[in-house]
């Protein structure tokens, strides 16, 4: 995989959560974002979800020498917003309960620039996240209880990679009220 440079500018947003992608194969999805169904087991004990296969599905391209998977643990009603990457990729899988993912695409040079998209995935929607480089991402705990989410990096962890964004900054006006009244 090679680095891409990103060139980050800040849209001016209307308030609100964007589209609202219901398919993995939404035309609406930001350029380079991408979402697929993950296997999910479900029997009498609880369920098995099958999260990454290395070589396959979204990830398949991450190179095994740098690829790294971690866990976040989130308490109900927490805001985890904003961040991005200036050359990694997050193959992020809601594993346990619901989030509300939001993404705003920050690529000056992206034909979806200033985009934004909302997906609700979790247990009830178990879907795969692909997030390039330069496309600012949160999530919202929907749930009564925790949340996990299990995602893979294309590269380690690095802190000089990483850009940070409040979850309430004006010019993005992202809407984390409820929708739905």
């Amino acid at each position: 995989m090679t680095v891409t440079q990103v060139t980050i500018g800040m849209p001016k947003c209307e308030k609100g959560i964007g589209d609202v992608i219901l398919a993995p194969d939404s035309p609406k999805l930001i350029d380079g974002v991408k979402c697929a169904p993950v296997a999910l087991w479900p029997d009498d004990r609880g369920y098995f979800l099958e999260v990454q296969r290395m070589g396959h599905g979204l990830a398949a391209g991450f190179p095994k020498e740098s690829t790294q998977i971690s866990a976040a643990l989130n308490y109900p009603g927490i805001i985890k917003a904003f961040h991005f990457h200036r050359h990694q990729t997050d193959c992020w899988t809601p594993a346990l309960n619901m989030l509300q993912v939001a993404l705003i695409d920050l690529r000056s040079d992206s034909p979806t620039f200033g985009a934004r998209n909302t997906i609700y995935a979790g247990n009830l929607r178990p879907w795969q996240i692909l997030i390039p480089p330069g496309v600012a991402h949160g999530y919202k705990v929907l749930s009564a209880g925790p949340s996990l989410l299990i995602y893979a990096t294309d590269r380690f962890y690095n802190p000089a990679d990483e850009g940070r964004i409040p979850h309430n900054e004006p010019g993005l006006n992202y809407d984390w009220e409820l929708q739905h009244k």
